[in-house]
């Protein structure tokens, strides 16, 4: 038996939330261990989908990392949280998401996520909560993209006039929020195993547009160490592969739906 929130808990849990997730190591300890003990494993249980959809976007929107996904797949699998389990990645890889970060062997572009190459194929699990989850993840750092570029074009002027004034660069930046907007459709209407499959293709597809358009708005500063746009940039492509990228899950939808011969309704208007 599983619950909701109602729109004021949901607010004090993401207030909280990201006050866990914006304070300094030092003060919070391991992220993992802060999410247990403001009940993330109860919230799990009670409310998967308020718990995944507020977790999971506020890590995107902050940039931090927790290895919780391994706690979304357990609880789909029926297992105890607190483990780890193997998981697909793209490319036929297979990797674990570490508890410990030390010695894990980074995987893509992102050296920040604790993922170790596995040297076989793991058991298959369930993996539809496992990719709304990553949908919204891949939304919230899509959102914080957008609010670096929207910032940049606000604060800085050429030719005498803010580069908000310019046309090209309004329109990537709309072109954005849409995409992003769109797939947050998607993950609210996902139910079952196709629906997730094609949220969570939409949401990595809407964050490479994200990263593609916030950094051609950014130009040369956001290439730069110092300014935090690189760091989302190499995430999208870290969180786009795990658990099938957006090429490959919608080329299994398109085969899915092929083996059907018919697409099925996957939202009543």
């Amino acid at each position: 038996m599983t619950g909701t929130m109602d729109d004021s808990e949901r607010e004090l849990l993401t207030e909280a939330l990201r006050k866990t997730m914006t304070a300094p190591t030092d003060e919070r300890g391991s992220l993992d261990g802060a999410l247990a003990d403001l009940g993330w494993s109860d919230m799990l249980a009670e409310a998967p989908a308020d718990a995944i959809r507020t977790v999971f976007r506020l890590l995107g929107e902050t940039g931090a990392h927790a290895p919780v996904l391994n706690d979304v797949l357990l609880h789909e699998a029926g297992r105890p949280p607190g483990g780890t389990v193997p998981m697909p990645y793209a490319g036929g890889l297979w990797v674990c998401w570490e508890r410990d970060a030390a010695g894990a062997e980074p995987v893509g572009i992102d050296p920040e996520l604790p993922l170790r190459v596995l040297p076989e194929p793991g058991a298959p699990v369930p993996l539809a909560l496992g990719r709304q989850a990553l949908g919204w993840w891949l939304v919230g750092t899509g959102h914080a993209m957008l609010t670096l570029a929207r910032q940049h074009v606000l604060d800085r002027h050429q030719f005498g006039r803010p580069l908000a004034s310019f046309q090209a660069l309004r329109h990537k930046l709309a072109e954005t929020l849409v995409a992003l907007e769109g797939a947050e459709a998607t993950l609210l209407a996902a139910d079952g195993d196709l629906s997730s499959l094609l949220a969570k293709a939409a949401s990595g597809r809407a964050a490479l547009t994200a990263a593609r358009h916030c950094q051609q708005t950014l130009g040369g500063t956001g290439f730069t160490a110092e300014h935090a746009l690189h760091r989302h940039v190499k995430r999208t492509l870290a969180l786009d592969g795990l658990l099938g990228s957006a090429r490959e899950l919608t080329r299994e939808a398109g085969q899915l739906i092929a083996a059907r011969g018919a697409a099925p309704r996957l939202v009543h208007l």
